[in-house]
């Protein structure tokens, strides 16, 4: 690389401070005291991302006499929830071509389910007068090869015969840089209404404000230490107290499962990204941009990218780091090669925005399973629920996975727990050094087809025979 252009964007990233943008917001809320002394209640719900809000919120909003208790480690929304890209997604089974493969007989149904929960969301977000910038833009899937461009338009000529394809539009080249103006775009997937753009952070807030006024008892600063049977009912251990429940719900995603036996169902995958200053008018206009989709692109070591609120863009993808073990460390949310290398993939896509400097820079972990969407289960003869393995797709579904904990508790067979999707498991991750060296090879093949034209290895096509995978 030219030395100018290397100076470009490290002078870019001079001033970014290692802190997720949304975080930082003025308008975060005080936490709530942590827990000290025993408390009972009918249900508990383990962990205050978006799983464990939206499932004491809907609980409540089910039944509002039932007596809730939620407990967060630190702060409501401080880990995936407040740092992810804020894309909330229609989409349950992580884009329609996972769901195709794993669960073809119910794909139409998953799709309805999936379309269904983003209404819901989006009517949460105003019946409880949630202000998290909530857009229903939609999102376009861009392709930067001649290669992805054959490959998005046979594909979306695949979901038109399927009876998948509505509210898809496929765009050439000339119509993608119309919607937004890069030199690398080729064409692009538009998906007009199944993505709506938020701010991750006041999605979190606002959902806890909600379950607050509804009467939900919520603890920061509050670790849930064990879990184990205590009479009839389940007992749940803190620094300073412990809760007694007849029912358990853990939202605790990439953090060790209080049920031993899920842990080896998940990974985590530290994901990154970075954030612009607002753009100025004239840069806004260089690269159009004006019905503000999300956007992200069709190389497996992707991108995404996409306008806050204030028009920043927010650029993350690409590198998605396994630390050996398995362990989540608060070392590995800050990546300065990731950092250089966002901000150099950044200027080549948008070269019209030369003198754009990056304010934040962060990382945080992504609980991944290898089916790549979220699992569910039982635990203590049914009275301890699980979801996890959302695999960066949590903004939307977590809800439906929150819906699903319940019915599960409540013992009914539903709509939702009769899917093969609920019922069925994913493969284990193997024990070290098994799980490293396989999530390497993956991650390295993955690269190798993209830099020759999507082609697929040997290693590659096995994984895809055994279900298995690992995309960025």
């Amino acid at each position: 690389m030219a030395p100018s252009a290397m100076n470009r964007w490290t002078t870019a990233l001079s001033d970014a401070q290692p802190a997720p943008f949304w975080l930082e917001d003025p308008g975060r809320p005080r936490p709530e005291a942590a827990l000290t002394g025993p408390e009972t209640c009918d249900l508990l719900v383990v962990g205050g991302g978006y799983s464990g809000l939206w499932t004491a919120l809907v609980a409540k909003e089910r039944e509002p006499q039932r007596d809730v208790v939620l407990l967060e480690g630190r702060e409501v929304g401080w880990a995936a929830s407040g740092r992810n890209g804020g894309f909330c997604a229609a989409s349950l089974t992580h884009g329609a071509a996972n769901g195709l493969t794993r669960w073809p007989d119910e794909i139409h149904r998953l799709q309805e389910l999936g379309t269904r929960n983003l209404d819901e969301i989006e009517a949460a977000v105003a019946r409880h007068g949630i202000d998290c910038d909530f857009e229903r833009t939609g999102e376009i899937d861009v392709a930067t090869e001649e290669y992805q461009a054959r490959e998005l338009r046979d594909w979306y000529e695949e979901l038109d015969r399927r009876g998948l394809g509505d509210g898809l539009e496929y765009l050439d080249a000339d119509a993608v840089r119309e919607q937004v103006a890069s030199p690398t775009f080729e064409a692009g997937l538009y998906d007009r209404r199944g993505v709506a753009m938020l701010h991750p952070a006041k999605l979190a807030w606002g959902l806890k404000a909600a379950c607050l006024r509804l009467g939900v008892r919520v603890y920061e600063h509050t670790p849930a230490l064990d879990l184990k049977p205590h009479g009839g009912a389940m007992a749940v251990r803190t620094p300073y107290g412990q809760v007694r429940a007849r029912q358990v719900a853990l939202g605790t995603n990439i953090f060790p499962s209080l049920v031993r036996r899920v842990r080896s169902y998940t990974v985590p995958v530290y994901d990154y990204a970075l954030m612009t200053e607002p753009l100025t008018a004239g840069q806004l206009d260089s690269i159009g941009w004006k019905n503000r989709q999300g956007l992200g692109d069709s190389a497996n070591q992707f991108h995404y990218f996409r306008l806050s609120a204030d028009n920043r863009i927010l650029w993350g993808g690409y590198d998605a780091v396994y630390p050996y073990g398995g362990r989540v460390r608060a070392e590995y949310d800050d990546r300065p090669q990731t950092y250089a290398k966002l901000a150099e993939h950044f200027f080549r896509c948008f070269p019209q925005l030369e003198d754009v400097r990056f304010t934040h820079a962060w990382g945080g972990a992504i609980d991944t399973c290898s089916r790549f969407s979220a699992f569910f289960g039982t635990a203590h003869r049914g009275r301890v629920a699980y979801a996890a393995g959302y695999t960066g797709l949590g903004v939307g579904a977590t809800r439906f996975g929150a819906e699903v904990m319940l019915d599960l508790l409540s013992g009914e067979s539903t709509e939702r727990t009769s899917l093969e999707m609920v019922r069925r498991k994913p493969l284990p991750f193997p024990p070290e050094p098994f799980a490293w060296t396989g999530i390497a090879l993956t991650k390295w093949s993955l690269a190798r087809a993209d830099a020759h034209g999507g082609r697929r290895n040997l290693w590659l096509r096995t994984m895809d025979r055994l279900g298995l995978g690992f995309d960025s």
